[in-house]
């Protein structure tokens, strides 16, 4: 009876972790040879990976990634111009914590996207707050928002990401509304937090297509300075694979 009381406080207690950690003593043969202090630390730790994996689990939710990716499945055999010490600099992470931009460019299909939320996930891994979304989603939102009167309460929740992917960067002309807000973003987030782009325009088209020189010179000043760049080439990655999956004899 004791044993059914224990497992059942600790869910009460939302020590999950425990509880589990608990189930699996009972079910050692050999538990009576352990010492007080392992299974206590054995159940510390389930405990704490628990917790672990569901606020993971909670970051990538509210991340929003397009795709399921990870860096330990990039694929670095297909010649597209990815510079190997790019990525394993990327990789450490430090690029978040030190706040700087990460732009990837290139066509259609080369896998940029893919590139993004693996390093979206990576940075949500690493307990950091990440947020995937195309520009003109976010200029969407924050157009509505400025309309119900939340747009204050959305730039706070957006400056206070640890990372913010925009995908589908500079696609189209922005309107002047839409260069104030992107100018909010991307200054409270100058210094202080990453960003990264993902887009098929090169970096020299930007400047025209944010449509304002001054506008212009600001947003780029904060984006291009200390970034690291991205740049793609090839042909696309979809098309690639699409053609050797039709090539592939039936079996």
């Amino acid at each position: 009876m004791m044993k059914h009381v224990n497992h059942e406080r600790l869910r009460q207690l939302r020590l999950y972790g425990m509880a589990k950690g608990l189930e699996a003593l009972e079910r050692l043969p050999d538990r009576s040879q352990l010492a007080f202090d392992e299974q206590l630390g054995t159940l510390i730790e389930r405990e704490a990976a628990e917790r672990a994996n569901t606020a993971l689990a909670s970051r990538l939710k509210r991340a929003r990634l397009r795709q399921t990716a990870c860096l330990e499945d990039l694929d670095l055999r297909t010649p597209r111009g990815l510079d190997r010490g790019v990525v394993r600099e990327l990789a450490t992470g430090r690029w978040v914590k030190e706040n700087r931009p990460v732009l990837i460019t290139g066509p259609t299909g080369i896998g940029k996207t893919w590139l993004a939320c693996a390093l979206g996930n990576q940075a949500a891994r690493e307990g950091h707050s990440v947020l995937y979304t195309r520009l003109t989603r976010l200029l969407d939102d924050l157009a509505t928002a400025r309309l119900d009167g939340s747009l204050a309460r959305m730039l706070r929740r957006i400056a206070r990401l640890d990372l913010l992917i925009l995908d589908d960067w500079a696609m189209t002309e922005l309107t002047a509304a839409q260069r104030l807000d992107l100018m909010e973003v991307i200054d409270d987030r100058h210094d202080r937090a990453a960003t990264m782009l993902a887009t098929q325009v090169p970096v020299a088209n930007w400047h025209r297509l944010i449509g304002d020189a001054t506008y212009a010179d600001a947003i780029l000043d904060r984006l291009v300075h200390r970034a690291y760049r991205i740049d793609l080439h090839g042909d696309s990655m979809r098309r690639t694979k699409a053609d050797a999956a039709s090539e592939t004899p039936d079996t």
